[in-house]
């Protein structure tokens, strides 16, 4: 299914899949590290990672959200954690809720900007005279260890109210190297730090807040592009265990004289049911994105149905690879469980994914509301 990505946009054939091969090479070395090794955020850099949604008039390509998600669900197959990190390249649908002099100067010298983000939780800020003074810690910052920029969250001064982000240059954060969790490991989503740093109003906004930037990207619900971006990482890690099994198959010899893993009747069940489910949910979830696309496209805004299908199909794309991920496993015997093998890195990567707030159980909550007539939770469209 890969072969659906243009890889044109992307450096080309070529170099795109060199930069596929090294991120498979080095899966380990980001692992005991923590983090994606700086020439590979160049390169994320180089072949258009992170411009891809920065308007052209500030030297971006604009790409679709749906080449995006490609690109994303490609990366991912080689490393779940480059595909994670790689996902923030998303950062211009935040961004772009900053004064448009704000992100005219992040913008200024180049499009190729690293921003990361820990908004939770979000901590109390003192409003001084024309913007804040903040101190505090964030979890969950993806991919700091690469960023020029990073944002942190700040609580609104109404209750309910969504939280605001204030941006910050890297040089102003202190990054504790804290992340260790059971999967997507290399993220680095480390714990940002700050002490006593004073940001202008000019460089905060709302999350999720509205656009300041007029093309037709940015009318792209943002919540529901940062889940999408997130979600479609399991896409590729599917992809990839799919393929794993398959490629392994016709070589595994039972030690008891049984025969090859793929001529047992119940592999052959369990690999077509992982298949299926797996297809099943990526046509879903870019049916979702290219009916939001197409109406941006005509001058409409997305319909509250259209945005609570791109955030159930984002659930149900997640859960459902999750799960076909466990049940392709499962048949892969006590190889599988290596942890030196490719398969047992898919498992803890898919299984982390399915933690993530964007995808929980309220999100099912949210749908169900919604297609009964009822409003969702706030922050949900």
């Amino acid at each position: 299914m890969h072969s659906l990505i243009d890889k044109s946009l992307w450096g080309g054939e070529e170099r795109f899949d060199a930069l596929l091969q090294a991120i498979r090479q080095r899966r380990e070395e980001f692992e005991a590290q923590r983090c994606i090794s700086d020439d590979i955020i160049d390169e994320f850099k180089a072949i258009g990672v992170y411009r891809a949604m920065v308007p052209s008039c500030y030297g971006g390509d604009e790409r679709s959200p749906a080449e995006f998600l490609k690109m994303v669900e490609a990366i991912s197959a080689a490393d779940g954690s480059a595909g994670w990190v790689a996902s923030f390249g998303m950062n211009p649908a935040y961004l772009a809720a900053l004064p448009k002099a704000t992100t005219e100067e992040i913008w200024r010298d180049s499009p190729d900007i690293v921003f990361a983000g820990g908004i939770f939780p979000p901590q109390t800020a003192d409003r001084v005279d024309k913007g804040f003074r903040i101190s505090g810690r964030w979890k969950f910052a993806s991919g700091c260890m690469g960023a020029s920029l990073c944002g942190v969250g700040i609580l609104p001064d109404e209750e309910g109210a969504l939280p605001r982000m204030a941006v910050l240059p890297r040089e102003q954060v202190e990054i504790d190297p804290t992340w260790n969790m059971m999967g997507m490991v290399g993220t680095g989503s480390h714990d940002l730090v700050i002490k006593d740093a004073y940001v202008p109003e000019e460089w905060t906004f709302v999350r999720g807040g509205q656009s300041n930037i007029d093309s037709p990207f940015f009318r792209y619900p943002s919540i529901s592009f940062a889940t999408q971006v997130l979600a479609v990482t399991t896409l590729g890690l599917a992809r990839e265990a799919l393929d794993i099994v398959r490629a392994t198959a016709a070589g595994r010899k039972s030690v008891t004289g049984a025969p090859l893993l793929g001529e047992r009747e119940y592999a052959q069940i369990v690999l077509a049911k992982a298949e299926a489910r797996v297809r099943a949910a990526r046509a879903f979830f870019f049916d979702s994105t290219e009916a939001v696309w197409a109406t941006i496209l005509t001058g409409e805004e997305p319909s509250r149905e259209q945005i609570n299908l791109l955030r159930l199909s984002s659930t149900h794309l997640t859960h459902e690879c999750a799960e076909a991920i466990r049940n392709i496993y499962q048949v892969s015997g006590m190889s599988g469980a290596d942890n030196n093998h490719p398969l047992s890195r898919i498992v803890r990567d898919s299984m982390l994914v399915t933690q993530h707030a964007f995808m929980g159980e309220i999100t099912w909550k949210n749908a169900g509301a919604m297609f009964f007539g009822h409003d969702p939770l706030p922050g949900y469209l």
